[in-house]
Formats: C-alpha cells, structure tokens, sequence
C-alpha cells in the first residue's frame, strides 16, 4: 500500500502544479464548483427531462440514480475517513475533511453513464475534467477519483434496467 500512496502523492503533487498557471487554476475551480453536491449532473438531468418529453421518465430515474450514488459516497467517506492531501495547498474549500472516494467523481461518472444509457455521450470528456479538477485543485488522490469513478459507474449501472423502464410516459 505504501507504493499506491506515494504514486497517490507525487500524482497529486504534479498536477496541482499545474494549477499554478491561472487559467488552468480558474477552469479547475470553476469545475470544481460546477460539481459541488452534483449540482451541475442535476441541473443537466431535470433540463434534460423537462425538454425530452419522449424520455422524461427516464431522465428523472437517472437523475435519481446520480443523486443517489452521491449519497452513497457521503456514506462511504463516512466510513473509510481518509484524510485530504496535506502536502499541497488546496485551490478550493472543500464541504468535508474526507477524500475516499470522491464524491464529485461519483457523480460524474454516474451521470455519464445515465447519459449514455440514453445515448447521449457527450457527457463523458465533462465527467472526466470535473475529476480531473479535483486533482488540479489538489483536494483528492488519484485513487479517490478513480474508487468514485468506480462506485458512480456501478451505481448507474445497477439501475439502467429501472431508469430505462422510463423511457416512455
């Protein structure tokens, strides 16, 4: 485990480098921020089923889904505590002290998938900044992002049988 840490820290430790030019600092932040609590996959899910009449039933049920795997991760932080990384300094406030997994990337991969459920696949290079930007702004590991990726994907995945149930009204 002490190999998986110190790749986890030198990862981090590069690309919050990065985020000493200020436009990439800026774009990260402004992701970060889009991404707080899910904000930004349930703003795209409720717009998506308020203008998709045919599918609105299932946007909403995958909507659900996303929220739901973000509670899940708050659950699993809960548990697992791990610490954010202290040996960079954070570009952004965080709303816990816990990084694993990452809720962000929770969400993001589990709206991506809602999203290709559906057919629509452009959801997937925004997914991957918003994870991305948790490491720019030096609040998570790699491995955080990536058991979050893993637990939103799953989470989605799971109910893409229930969500596509609803693709009629």
């Amino acid at each position: 485990m002490d190999d998986l840490d110190d790749m986890d820290h030198r990862i981090v430790s590069a690309l919050r480098a990065c985020g000493t030019d200020p436009r990439v600092a800026g774009a990260a932040r402004a992701l970060s921020w889009a991404g707080e609590h899910g904000a930004l996959w349930l703003a795209a899910g409720l717009t998506a089923a308020a203008v998709d009449a045919p599918r609105r039933t299932a946007w909403l049920r995958g909507t659900a889904l996303t929220a739901g795997a973000h509670v899940v991760s708050m659950g699993v932080k809960r548990v697992v505590r791990r610490p954010r990384p202290a040996h960079v300094v954070p570009l952004v406030r965080t709303a816990g002290r816990h990084s694993f997994p990452s809720s962000h990337a929770t969400s993001a991969a589990a709206a991506a998938v809602v999203s290709g459920t559906l057919g629509v696949r452009a959801a997937w290079p925004l997914a991957a900044a918003v994870c991305a930007s948790r490491l720019v702004v030096g609040v998570h590991y790699p491995s955080d992002i990536a058991a979050g990726a893993a637990l939103g994907a799953l989470t989605a995945r799971l109910g893409a049988d229930w969500m596509r149930g609803g693709t009629r009204d």
